[in-house]
This record gives C-alpha cells, sequence and structure tokens, in this order.
C-alpha cells in the first residue's frame, strides 16, 4: 500500500478496507517504533495507538469470520441476504 490514510476516520468503509488501513497504520507504526528513537511519551503514545489498531483488525477479522460462517451456512440461508443487502448479525 503505497497511500497513506487515516485508519481513524468514519465512514461507510468495508471491513476488509478497513482492516487493510488499520493494518498498514499498525505495520508502518511498529517500523517507527523499532528504530528506537522515540522518547518514553512518545513511545507510550504510540504504543496505545497500536492497542487500537489490532483492536480495530481484530474487529474486522471476526466481522469478516462471522460472514463466511453464514454465507456457508446452509440451514440459514436468510443470513445470507441479511449480509447481501449490507445488514450486520451479531449472535453475541
Amino acid at each position: 500500500m503505497t497511500g497513506k490514510t487515516s485508519p481513524d476516520t468514519d465512514g461507510a468503509a468495508s471491513p476488509v478496507a478497513d482492516f487493510e488501513r488499520s493494518l498498514d497504520a499498525l505495520e508502518q507504526l511498529v517500523e517507527k517504533m523499532e528504530q528506537g528513537q522515540m522518547s518514553l511519551e512518545e513511545s507510550l503514545a504510540a504504543y496505545e495507538r497500536g492497542v487500537g489498531l489490532y483492536r480495530r483488525c481484530q474487529k474486522a477479522l471476526e466481522q469478516a469470520e462471522l460472514r463466511v460462517r453464514l454465507l456457508s451456512d446452509p440451514d440459514h440461508p436468510e443470513d445470507a441476504e441479511t449480509f447481501a443487502d449490507g445488514g450486520t448479525r451479531d449472535d453475541g
């Protein structure tokens, strides 16, 4: 990925696009931290941001996994239609 985008912007981005942006930002953040030239305060702020990005990635992966499971379930075709219409379902 060559362009810089902010994973903090709210919009109608798909979970896949959100995952890719968040993962890209997380990789850049880790690379910057590994250079070892940040102050303690900067490192703590970067770590906090990294945790947030990690959680966004996890959430997007969980949504994708749920979607695949529902689309693959022949006993509940109505669930697949929910996703096709842009809705979500949370089985908790």
